[in-house]
């Protein structure tokens, strides 16, 4: 018996106590650089330029909206997006979008900004005052312009968001507005988005990156999106196209049958 409890006291280690312990993203890492260095990293490890400044983008996937304490799930989720790069203020509508959901192969969620006007399943929204609340969907695209000119770059301190560590970076548009960004710190792709909305603080967690072959563009196959904290919906894309011919009926009034379910790309 003491043979065995010397064994045992040879081979115990005791466990560091957290007053012995630095975890991940406690202390800055890199300090020497600038927030504008992390950005050309991210900028480069997301596509580079083609990924800075796309002409349009559409996204195909599935998804799970949380409502009233119940989860709807879309079968089928799809996004159509034209870009307009003459960005002053980083969450005012801008270009041209369309957001499409289908339940049991038919179209429910239906929300389209042509430029000017807010159109839903019903055809043109009557208070165009609508146009506003594209402030709690417009926003990611600030990191793509946050070393244009009139905008401007911060560090914050680091963090540890998803089992990974992050540079945390604050960018201010020539309007004021504020995004925030988590970059990875060692493959610099962007894991995190935080803005202020209508709705409250907005928060989006990016994860399950991936891209296409002969295609320069980082796509997160994953996201998350919190309002003051809480999901509210759950994205998963499992498909993107770049650069692609998007007509401008795709985002006219009663174009809700213009894209179906039996169109979509494999």
């Amino acid at each position: 018996m003491r043979i065995l409890f010397l064994v045992i006291l040879l081979l115990w280690t005791p466990l560091a106590t957290a007053k012995d312990k630095t975890y991940p993203g406690q202390m800055p890492a890199a300090t020497q650089m600038s927030a504008a260095e992390i950005l050309h990293k991210a900028h480069d490890a997301a596509g580079g330029e083609s990924w800075r400044r796309p002409l349009s983008l559409r996204l195909e996937g599935h998804a799970v909206m949380y409502r009233d304490g119940a989860a709807v799930r879309y079968e089928r989720y799809a996004m159509w997006r034209v870009y307009d790069w003459s960005k002053r203020d980083a969450h005012a509508a801008d270009g041209k979008v369309r957001i499409e959901g289908w339940k049991d192969g038919r179209t429910v969620l239906l929300l389209i900004f042509d430029g000017e006007k807010t159109y839903d399943l019903s055809g043109a929204v009557a208070d165009q005052s609508a146009n506003a609340q594209w402030a709690s969907n417009f926003g990611f695209g600030a990191i793509r312009h946050g070393l244009d000119e009139g905008w401007s770059a911060k560090r914050l301190p680091d963090d540890w968001m998803d089992g990974r560590a992050v540079h945390m970076i604050e960018l201010k548009d020539p309007a004021g507005g504020v995004t925030r960004f988590g970059i990875d710190q060692k493959n610099y792709q962007v894991l995190y988005a935080g803005f202020d909305t209508p709705r409250g603080w907005h928060e989006r967690r990016y994860s399950d990156f991936y891209t296409k072959k002969g295609v320069s563009w980082m796509q997160p196959a994953r996201v998350r999106l919190y309002y003051d904290g809480v999901k509210q919906n759950e994205i998963v894309w499992t498909d993107f196209e770049l650069n692609t011919d998007m007509p401008d009926g795709l985002f006219a009034v009663g174009s809700v049958n213009a894209v179906g379910p039996e169109e979509r790309s494999e």
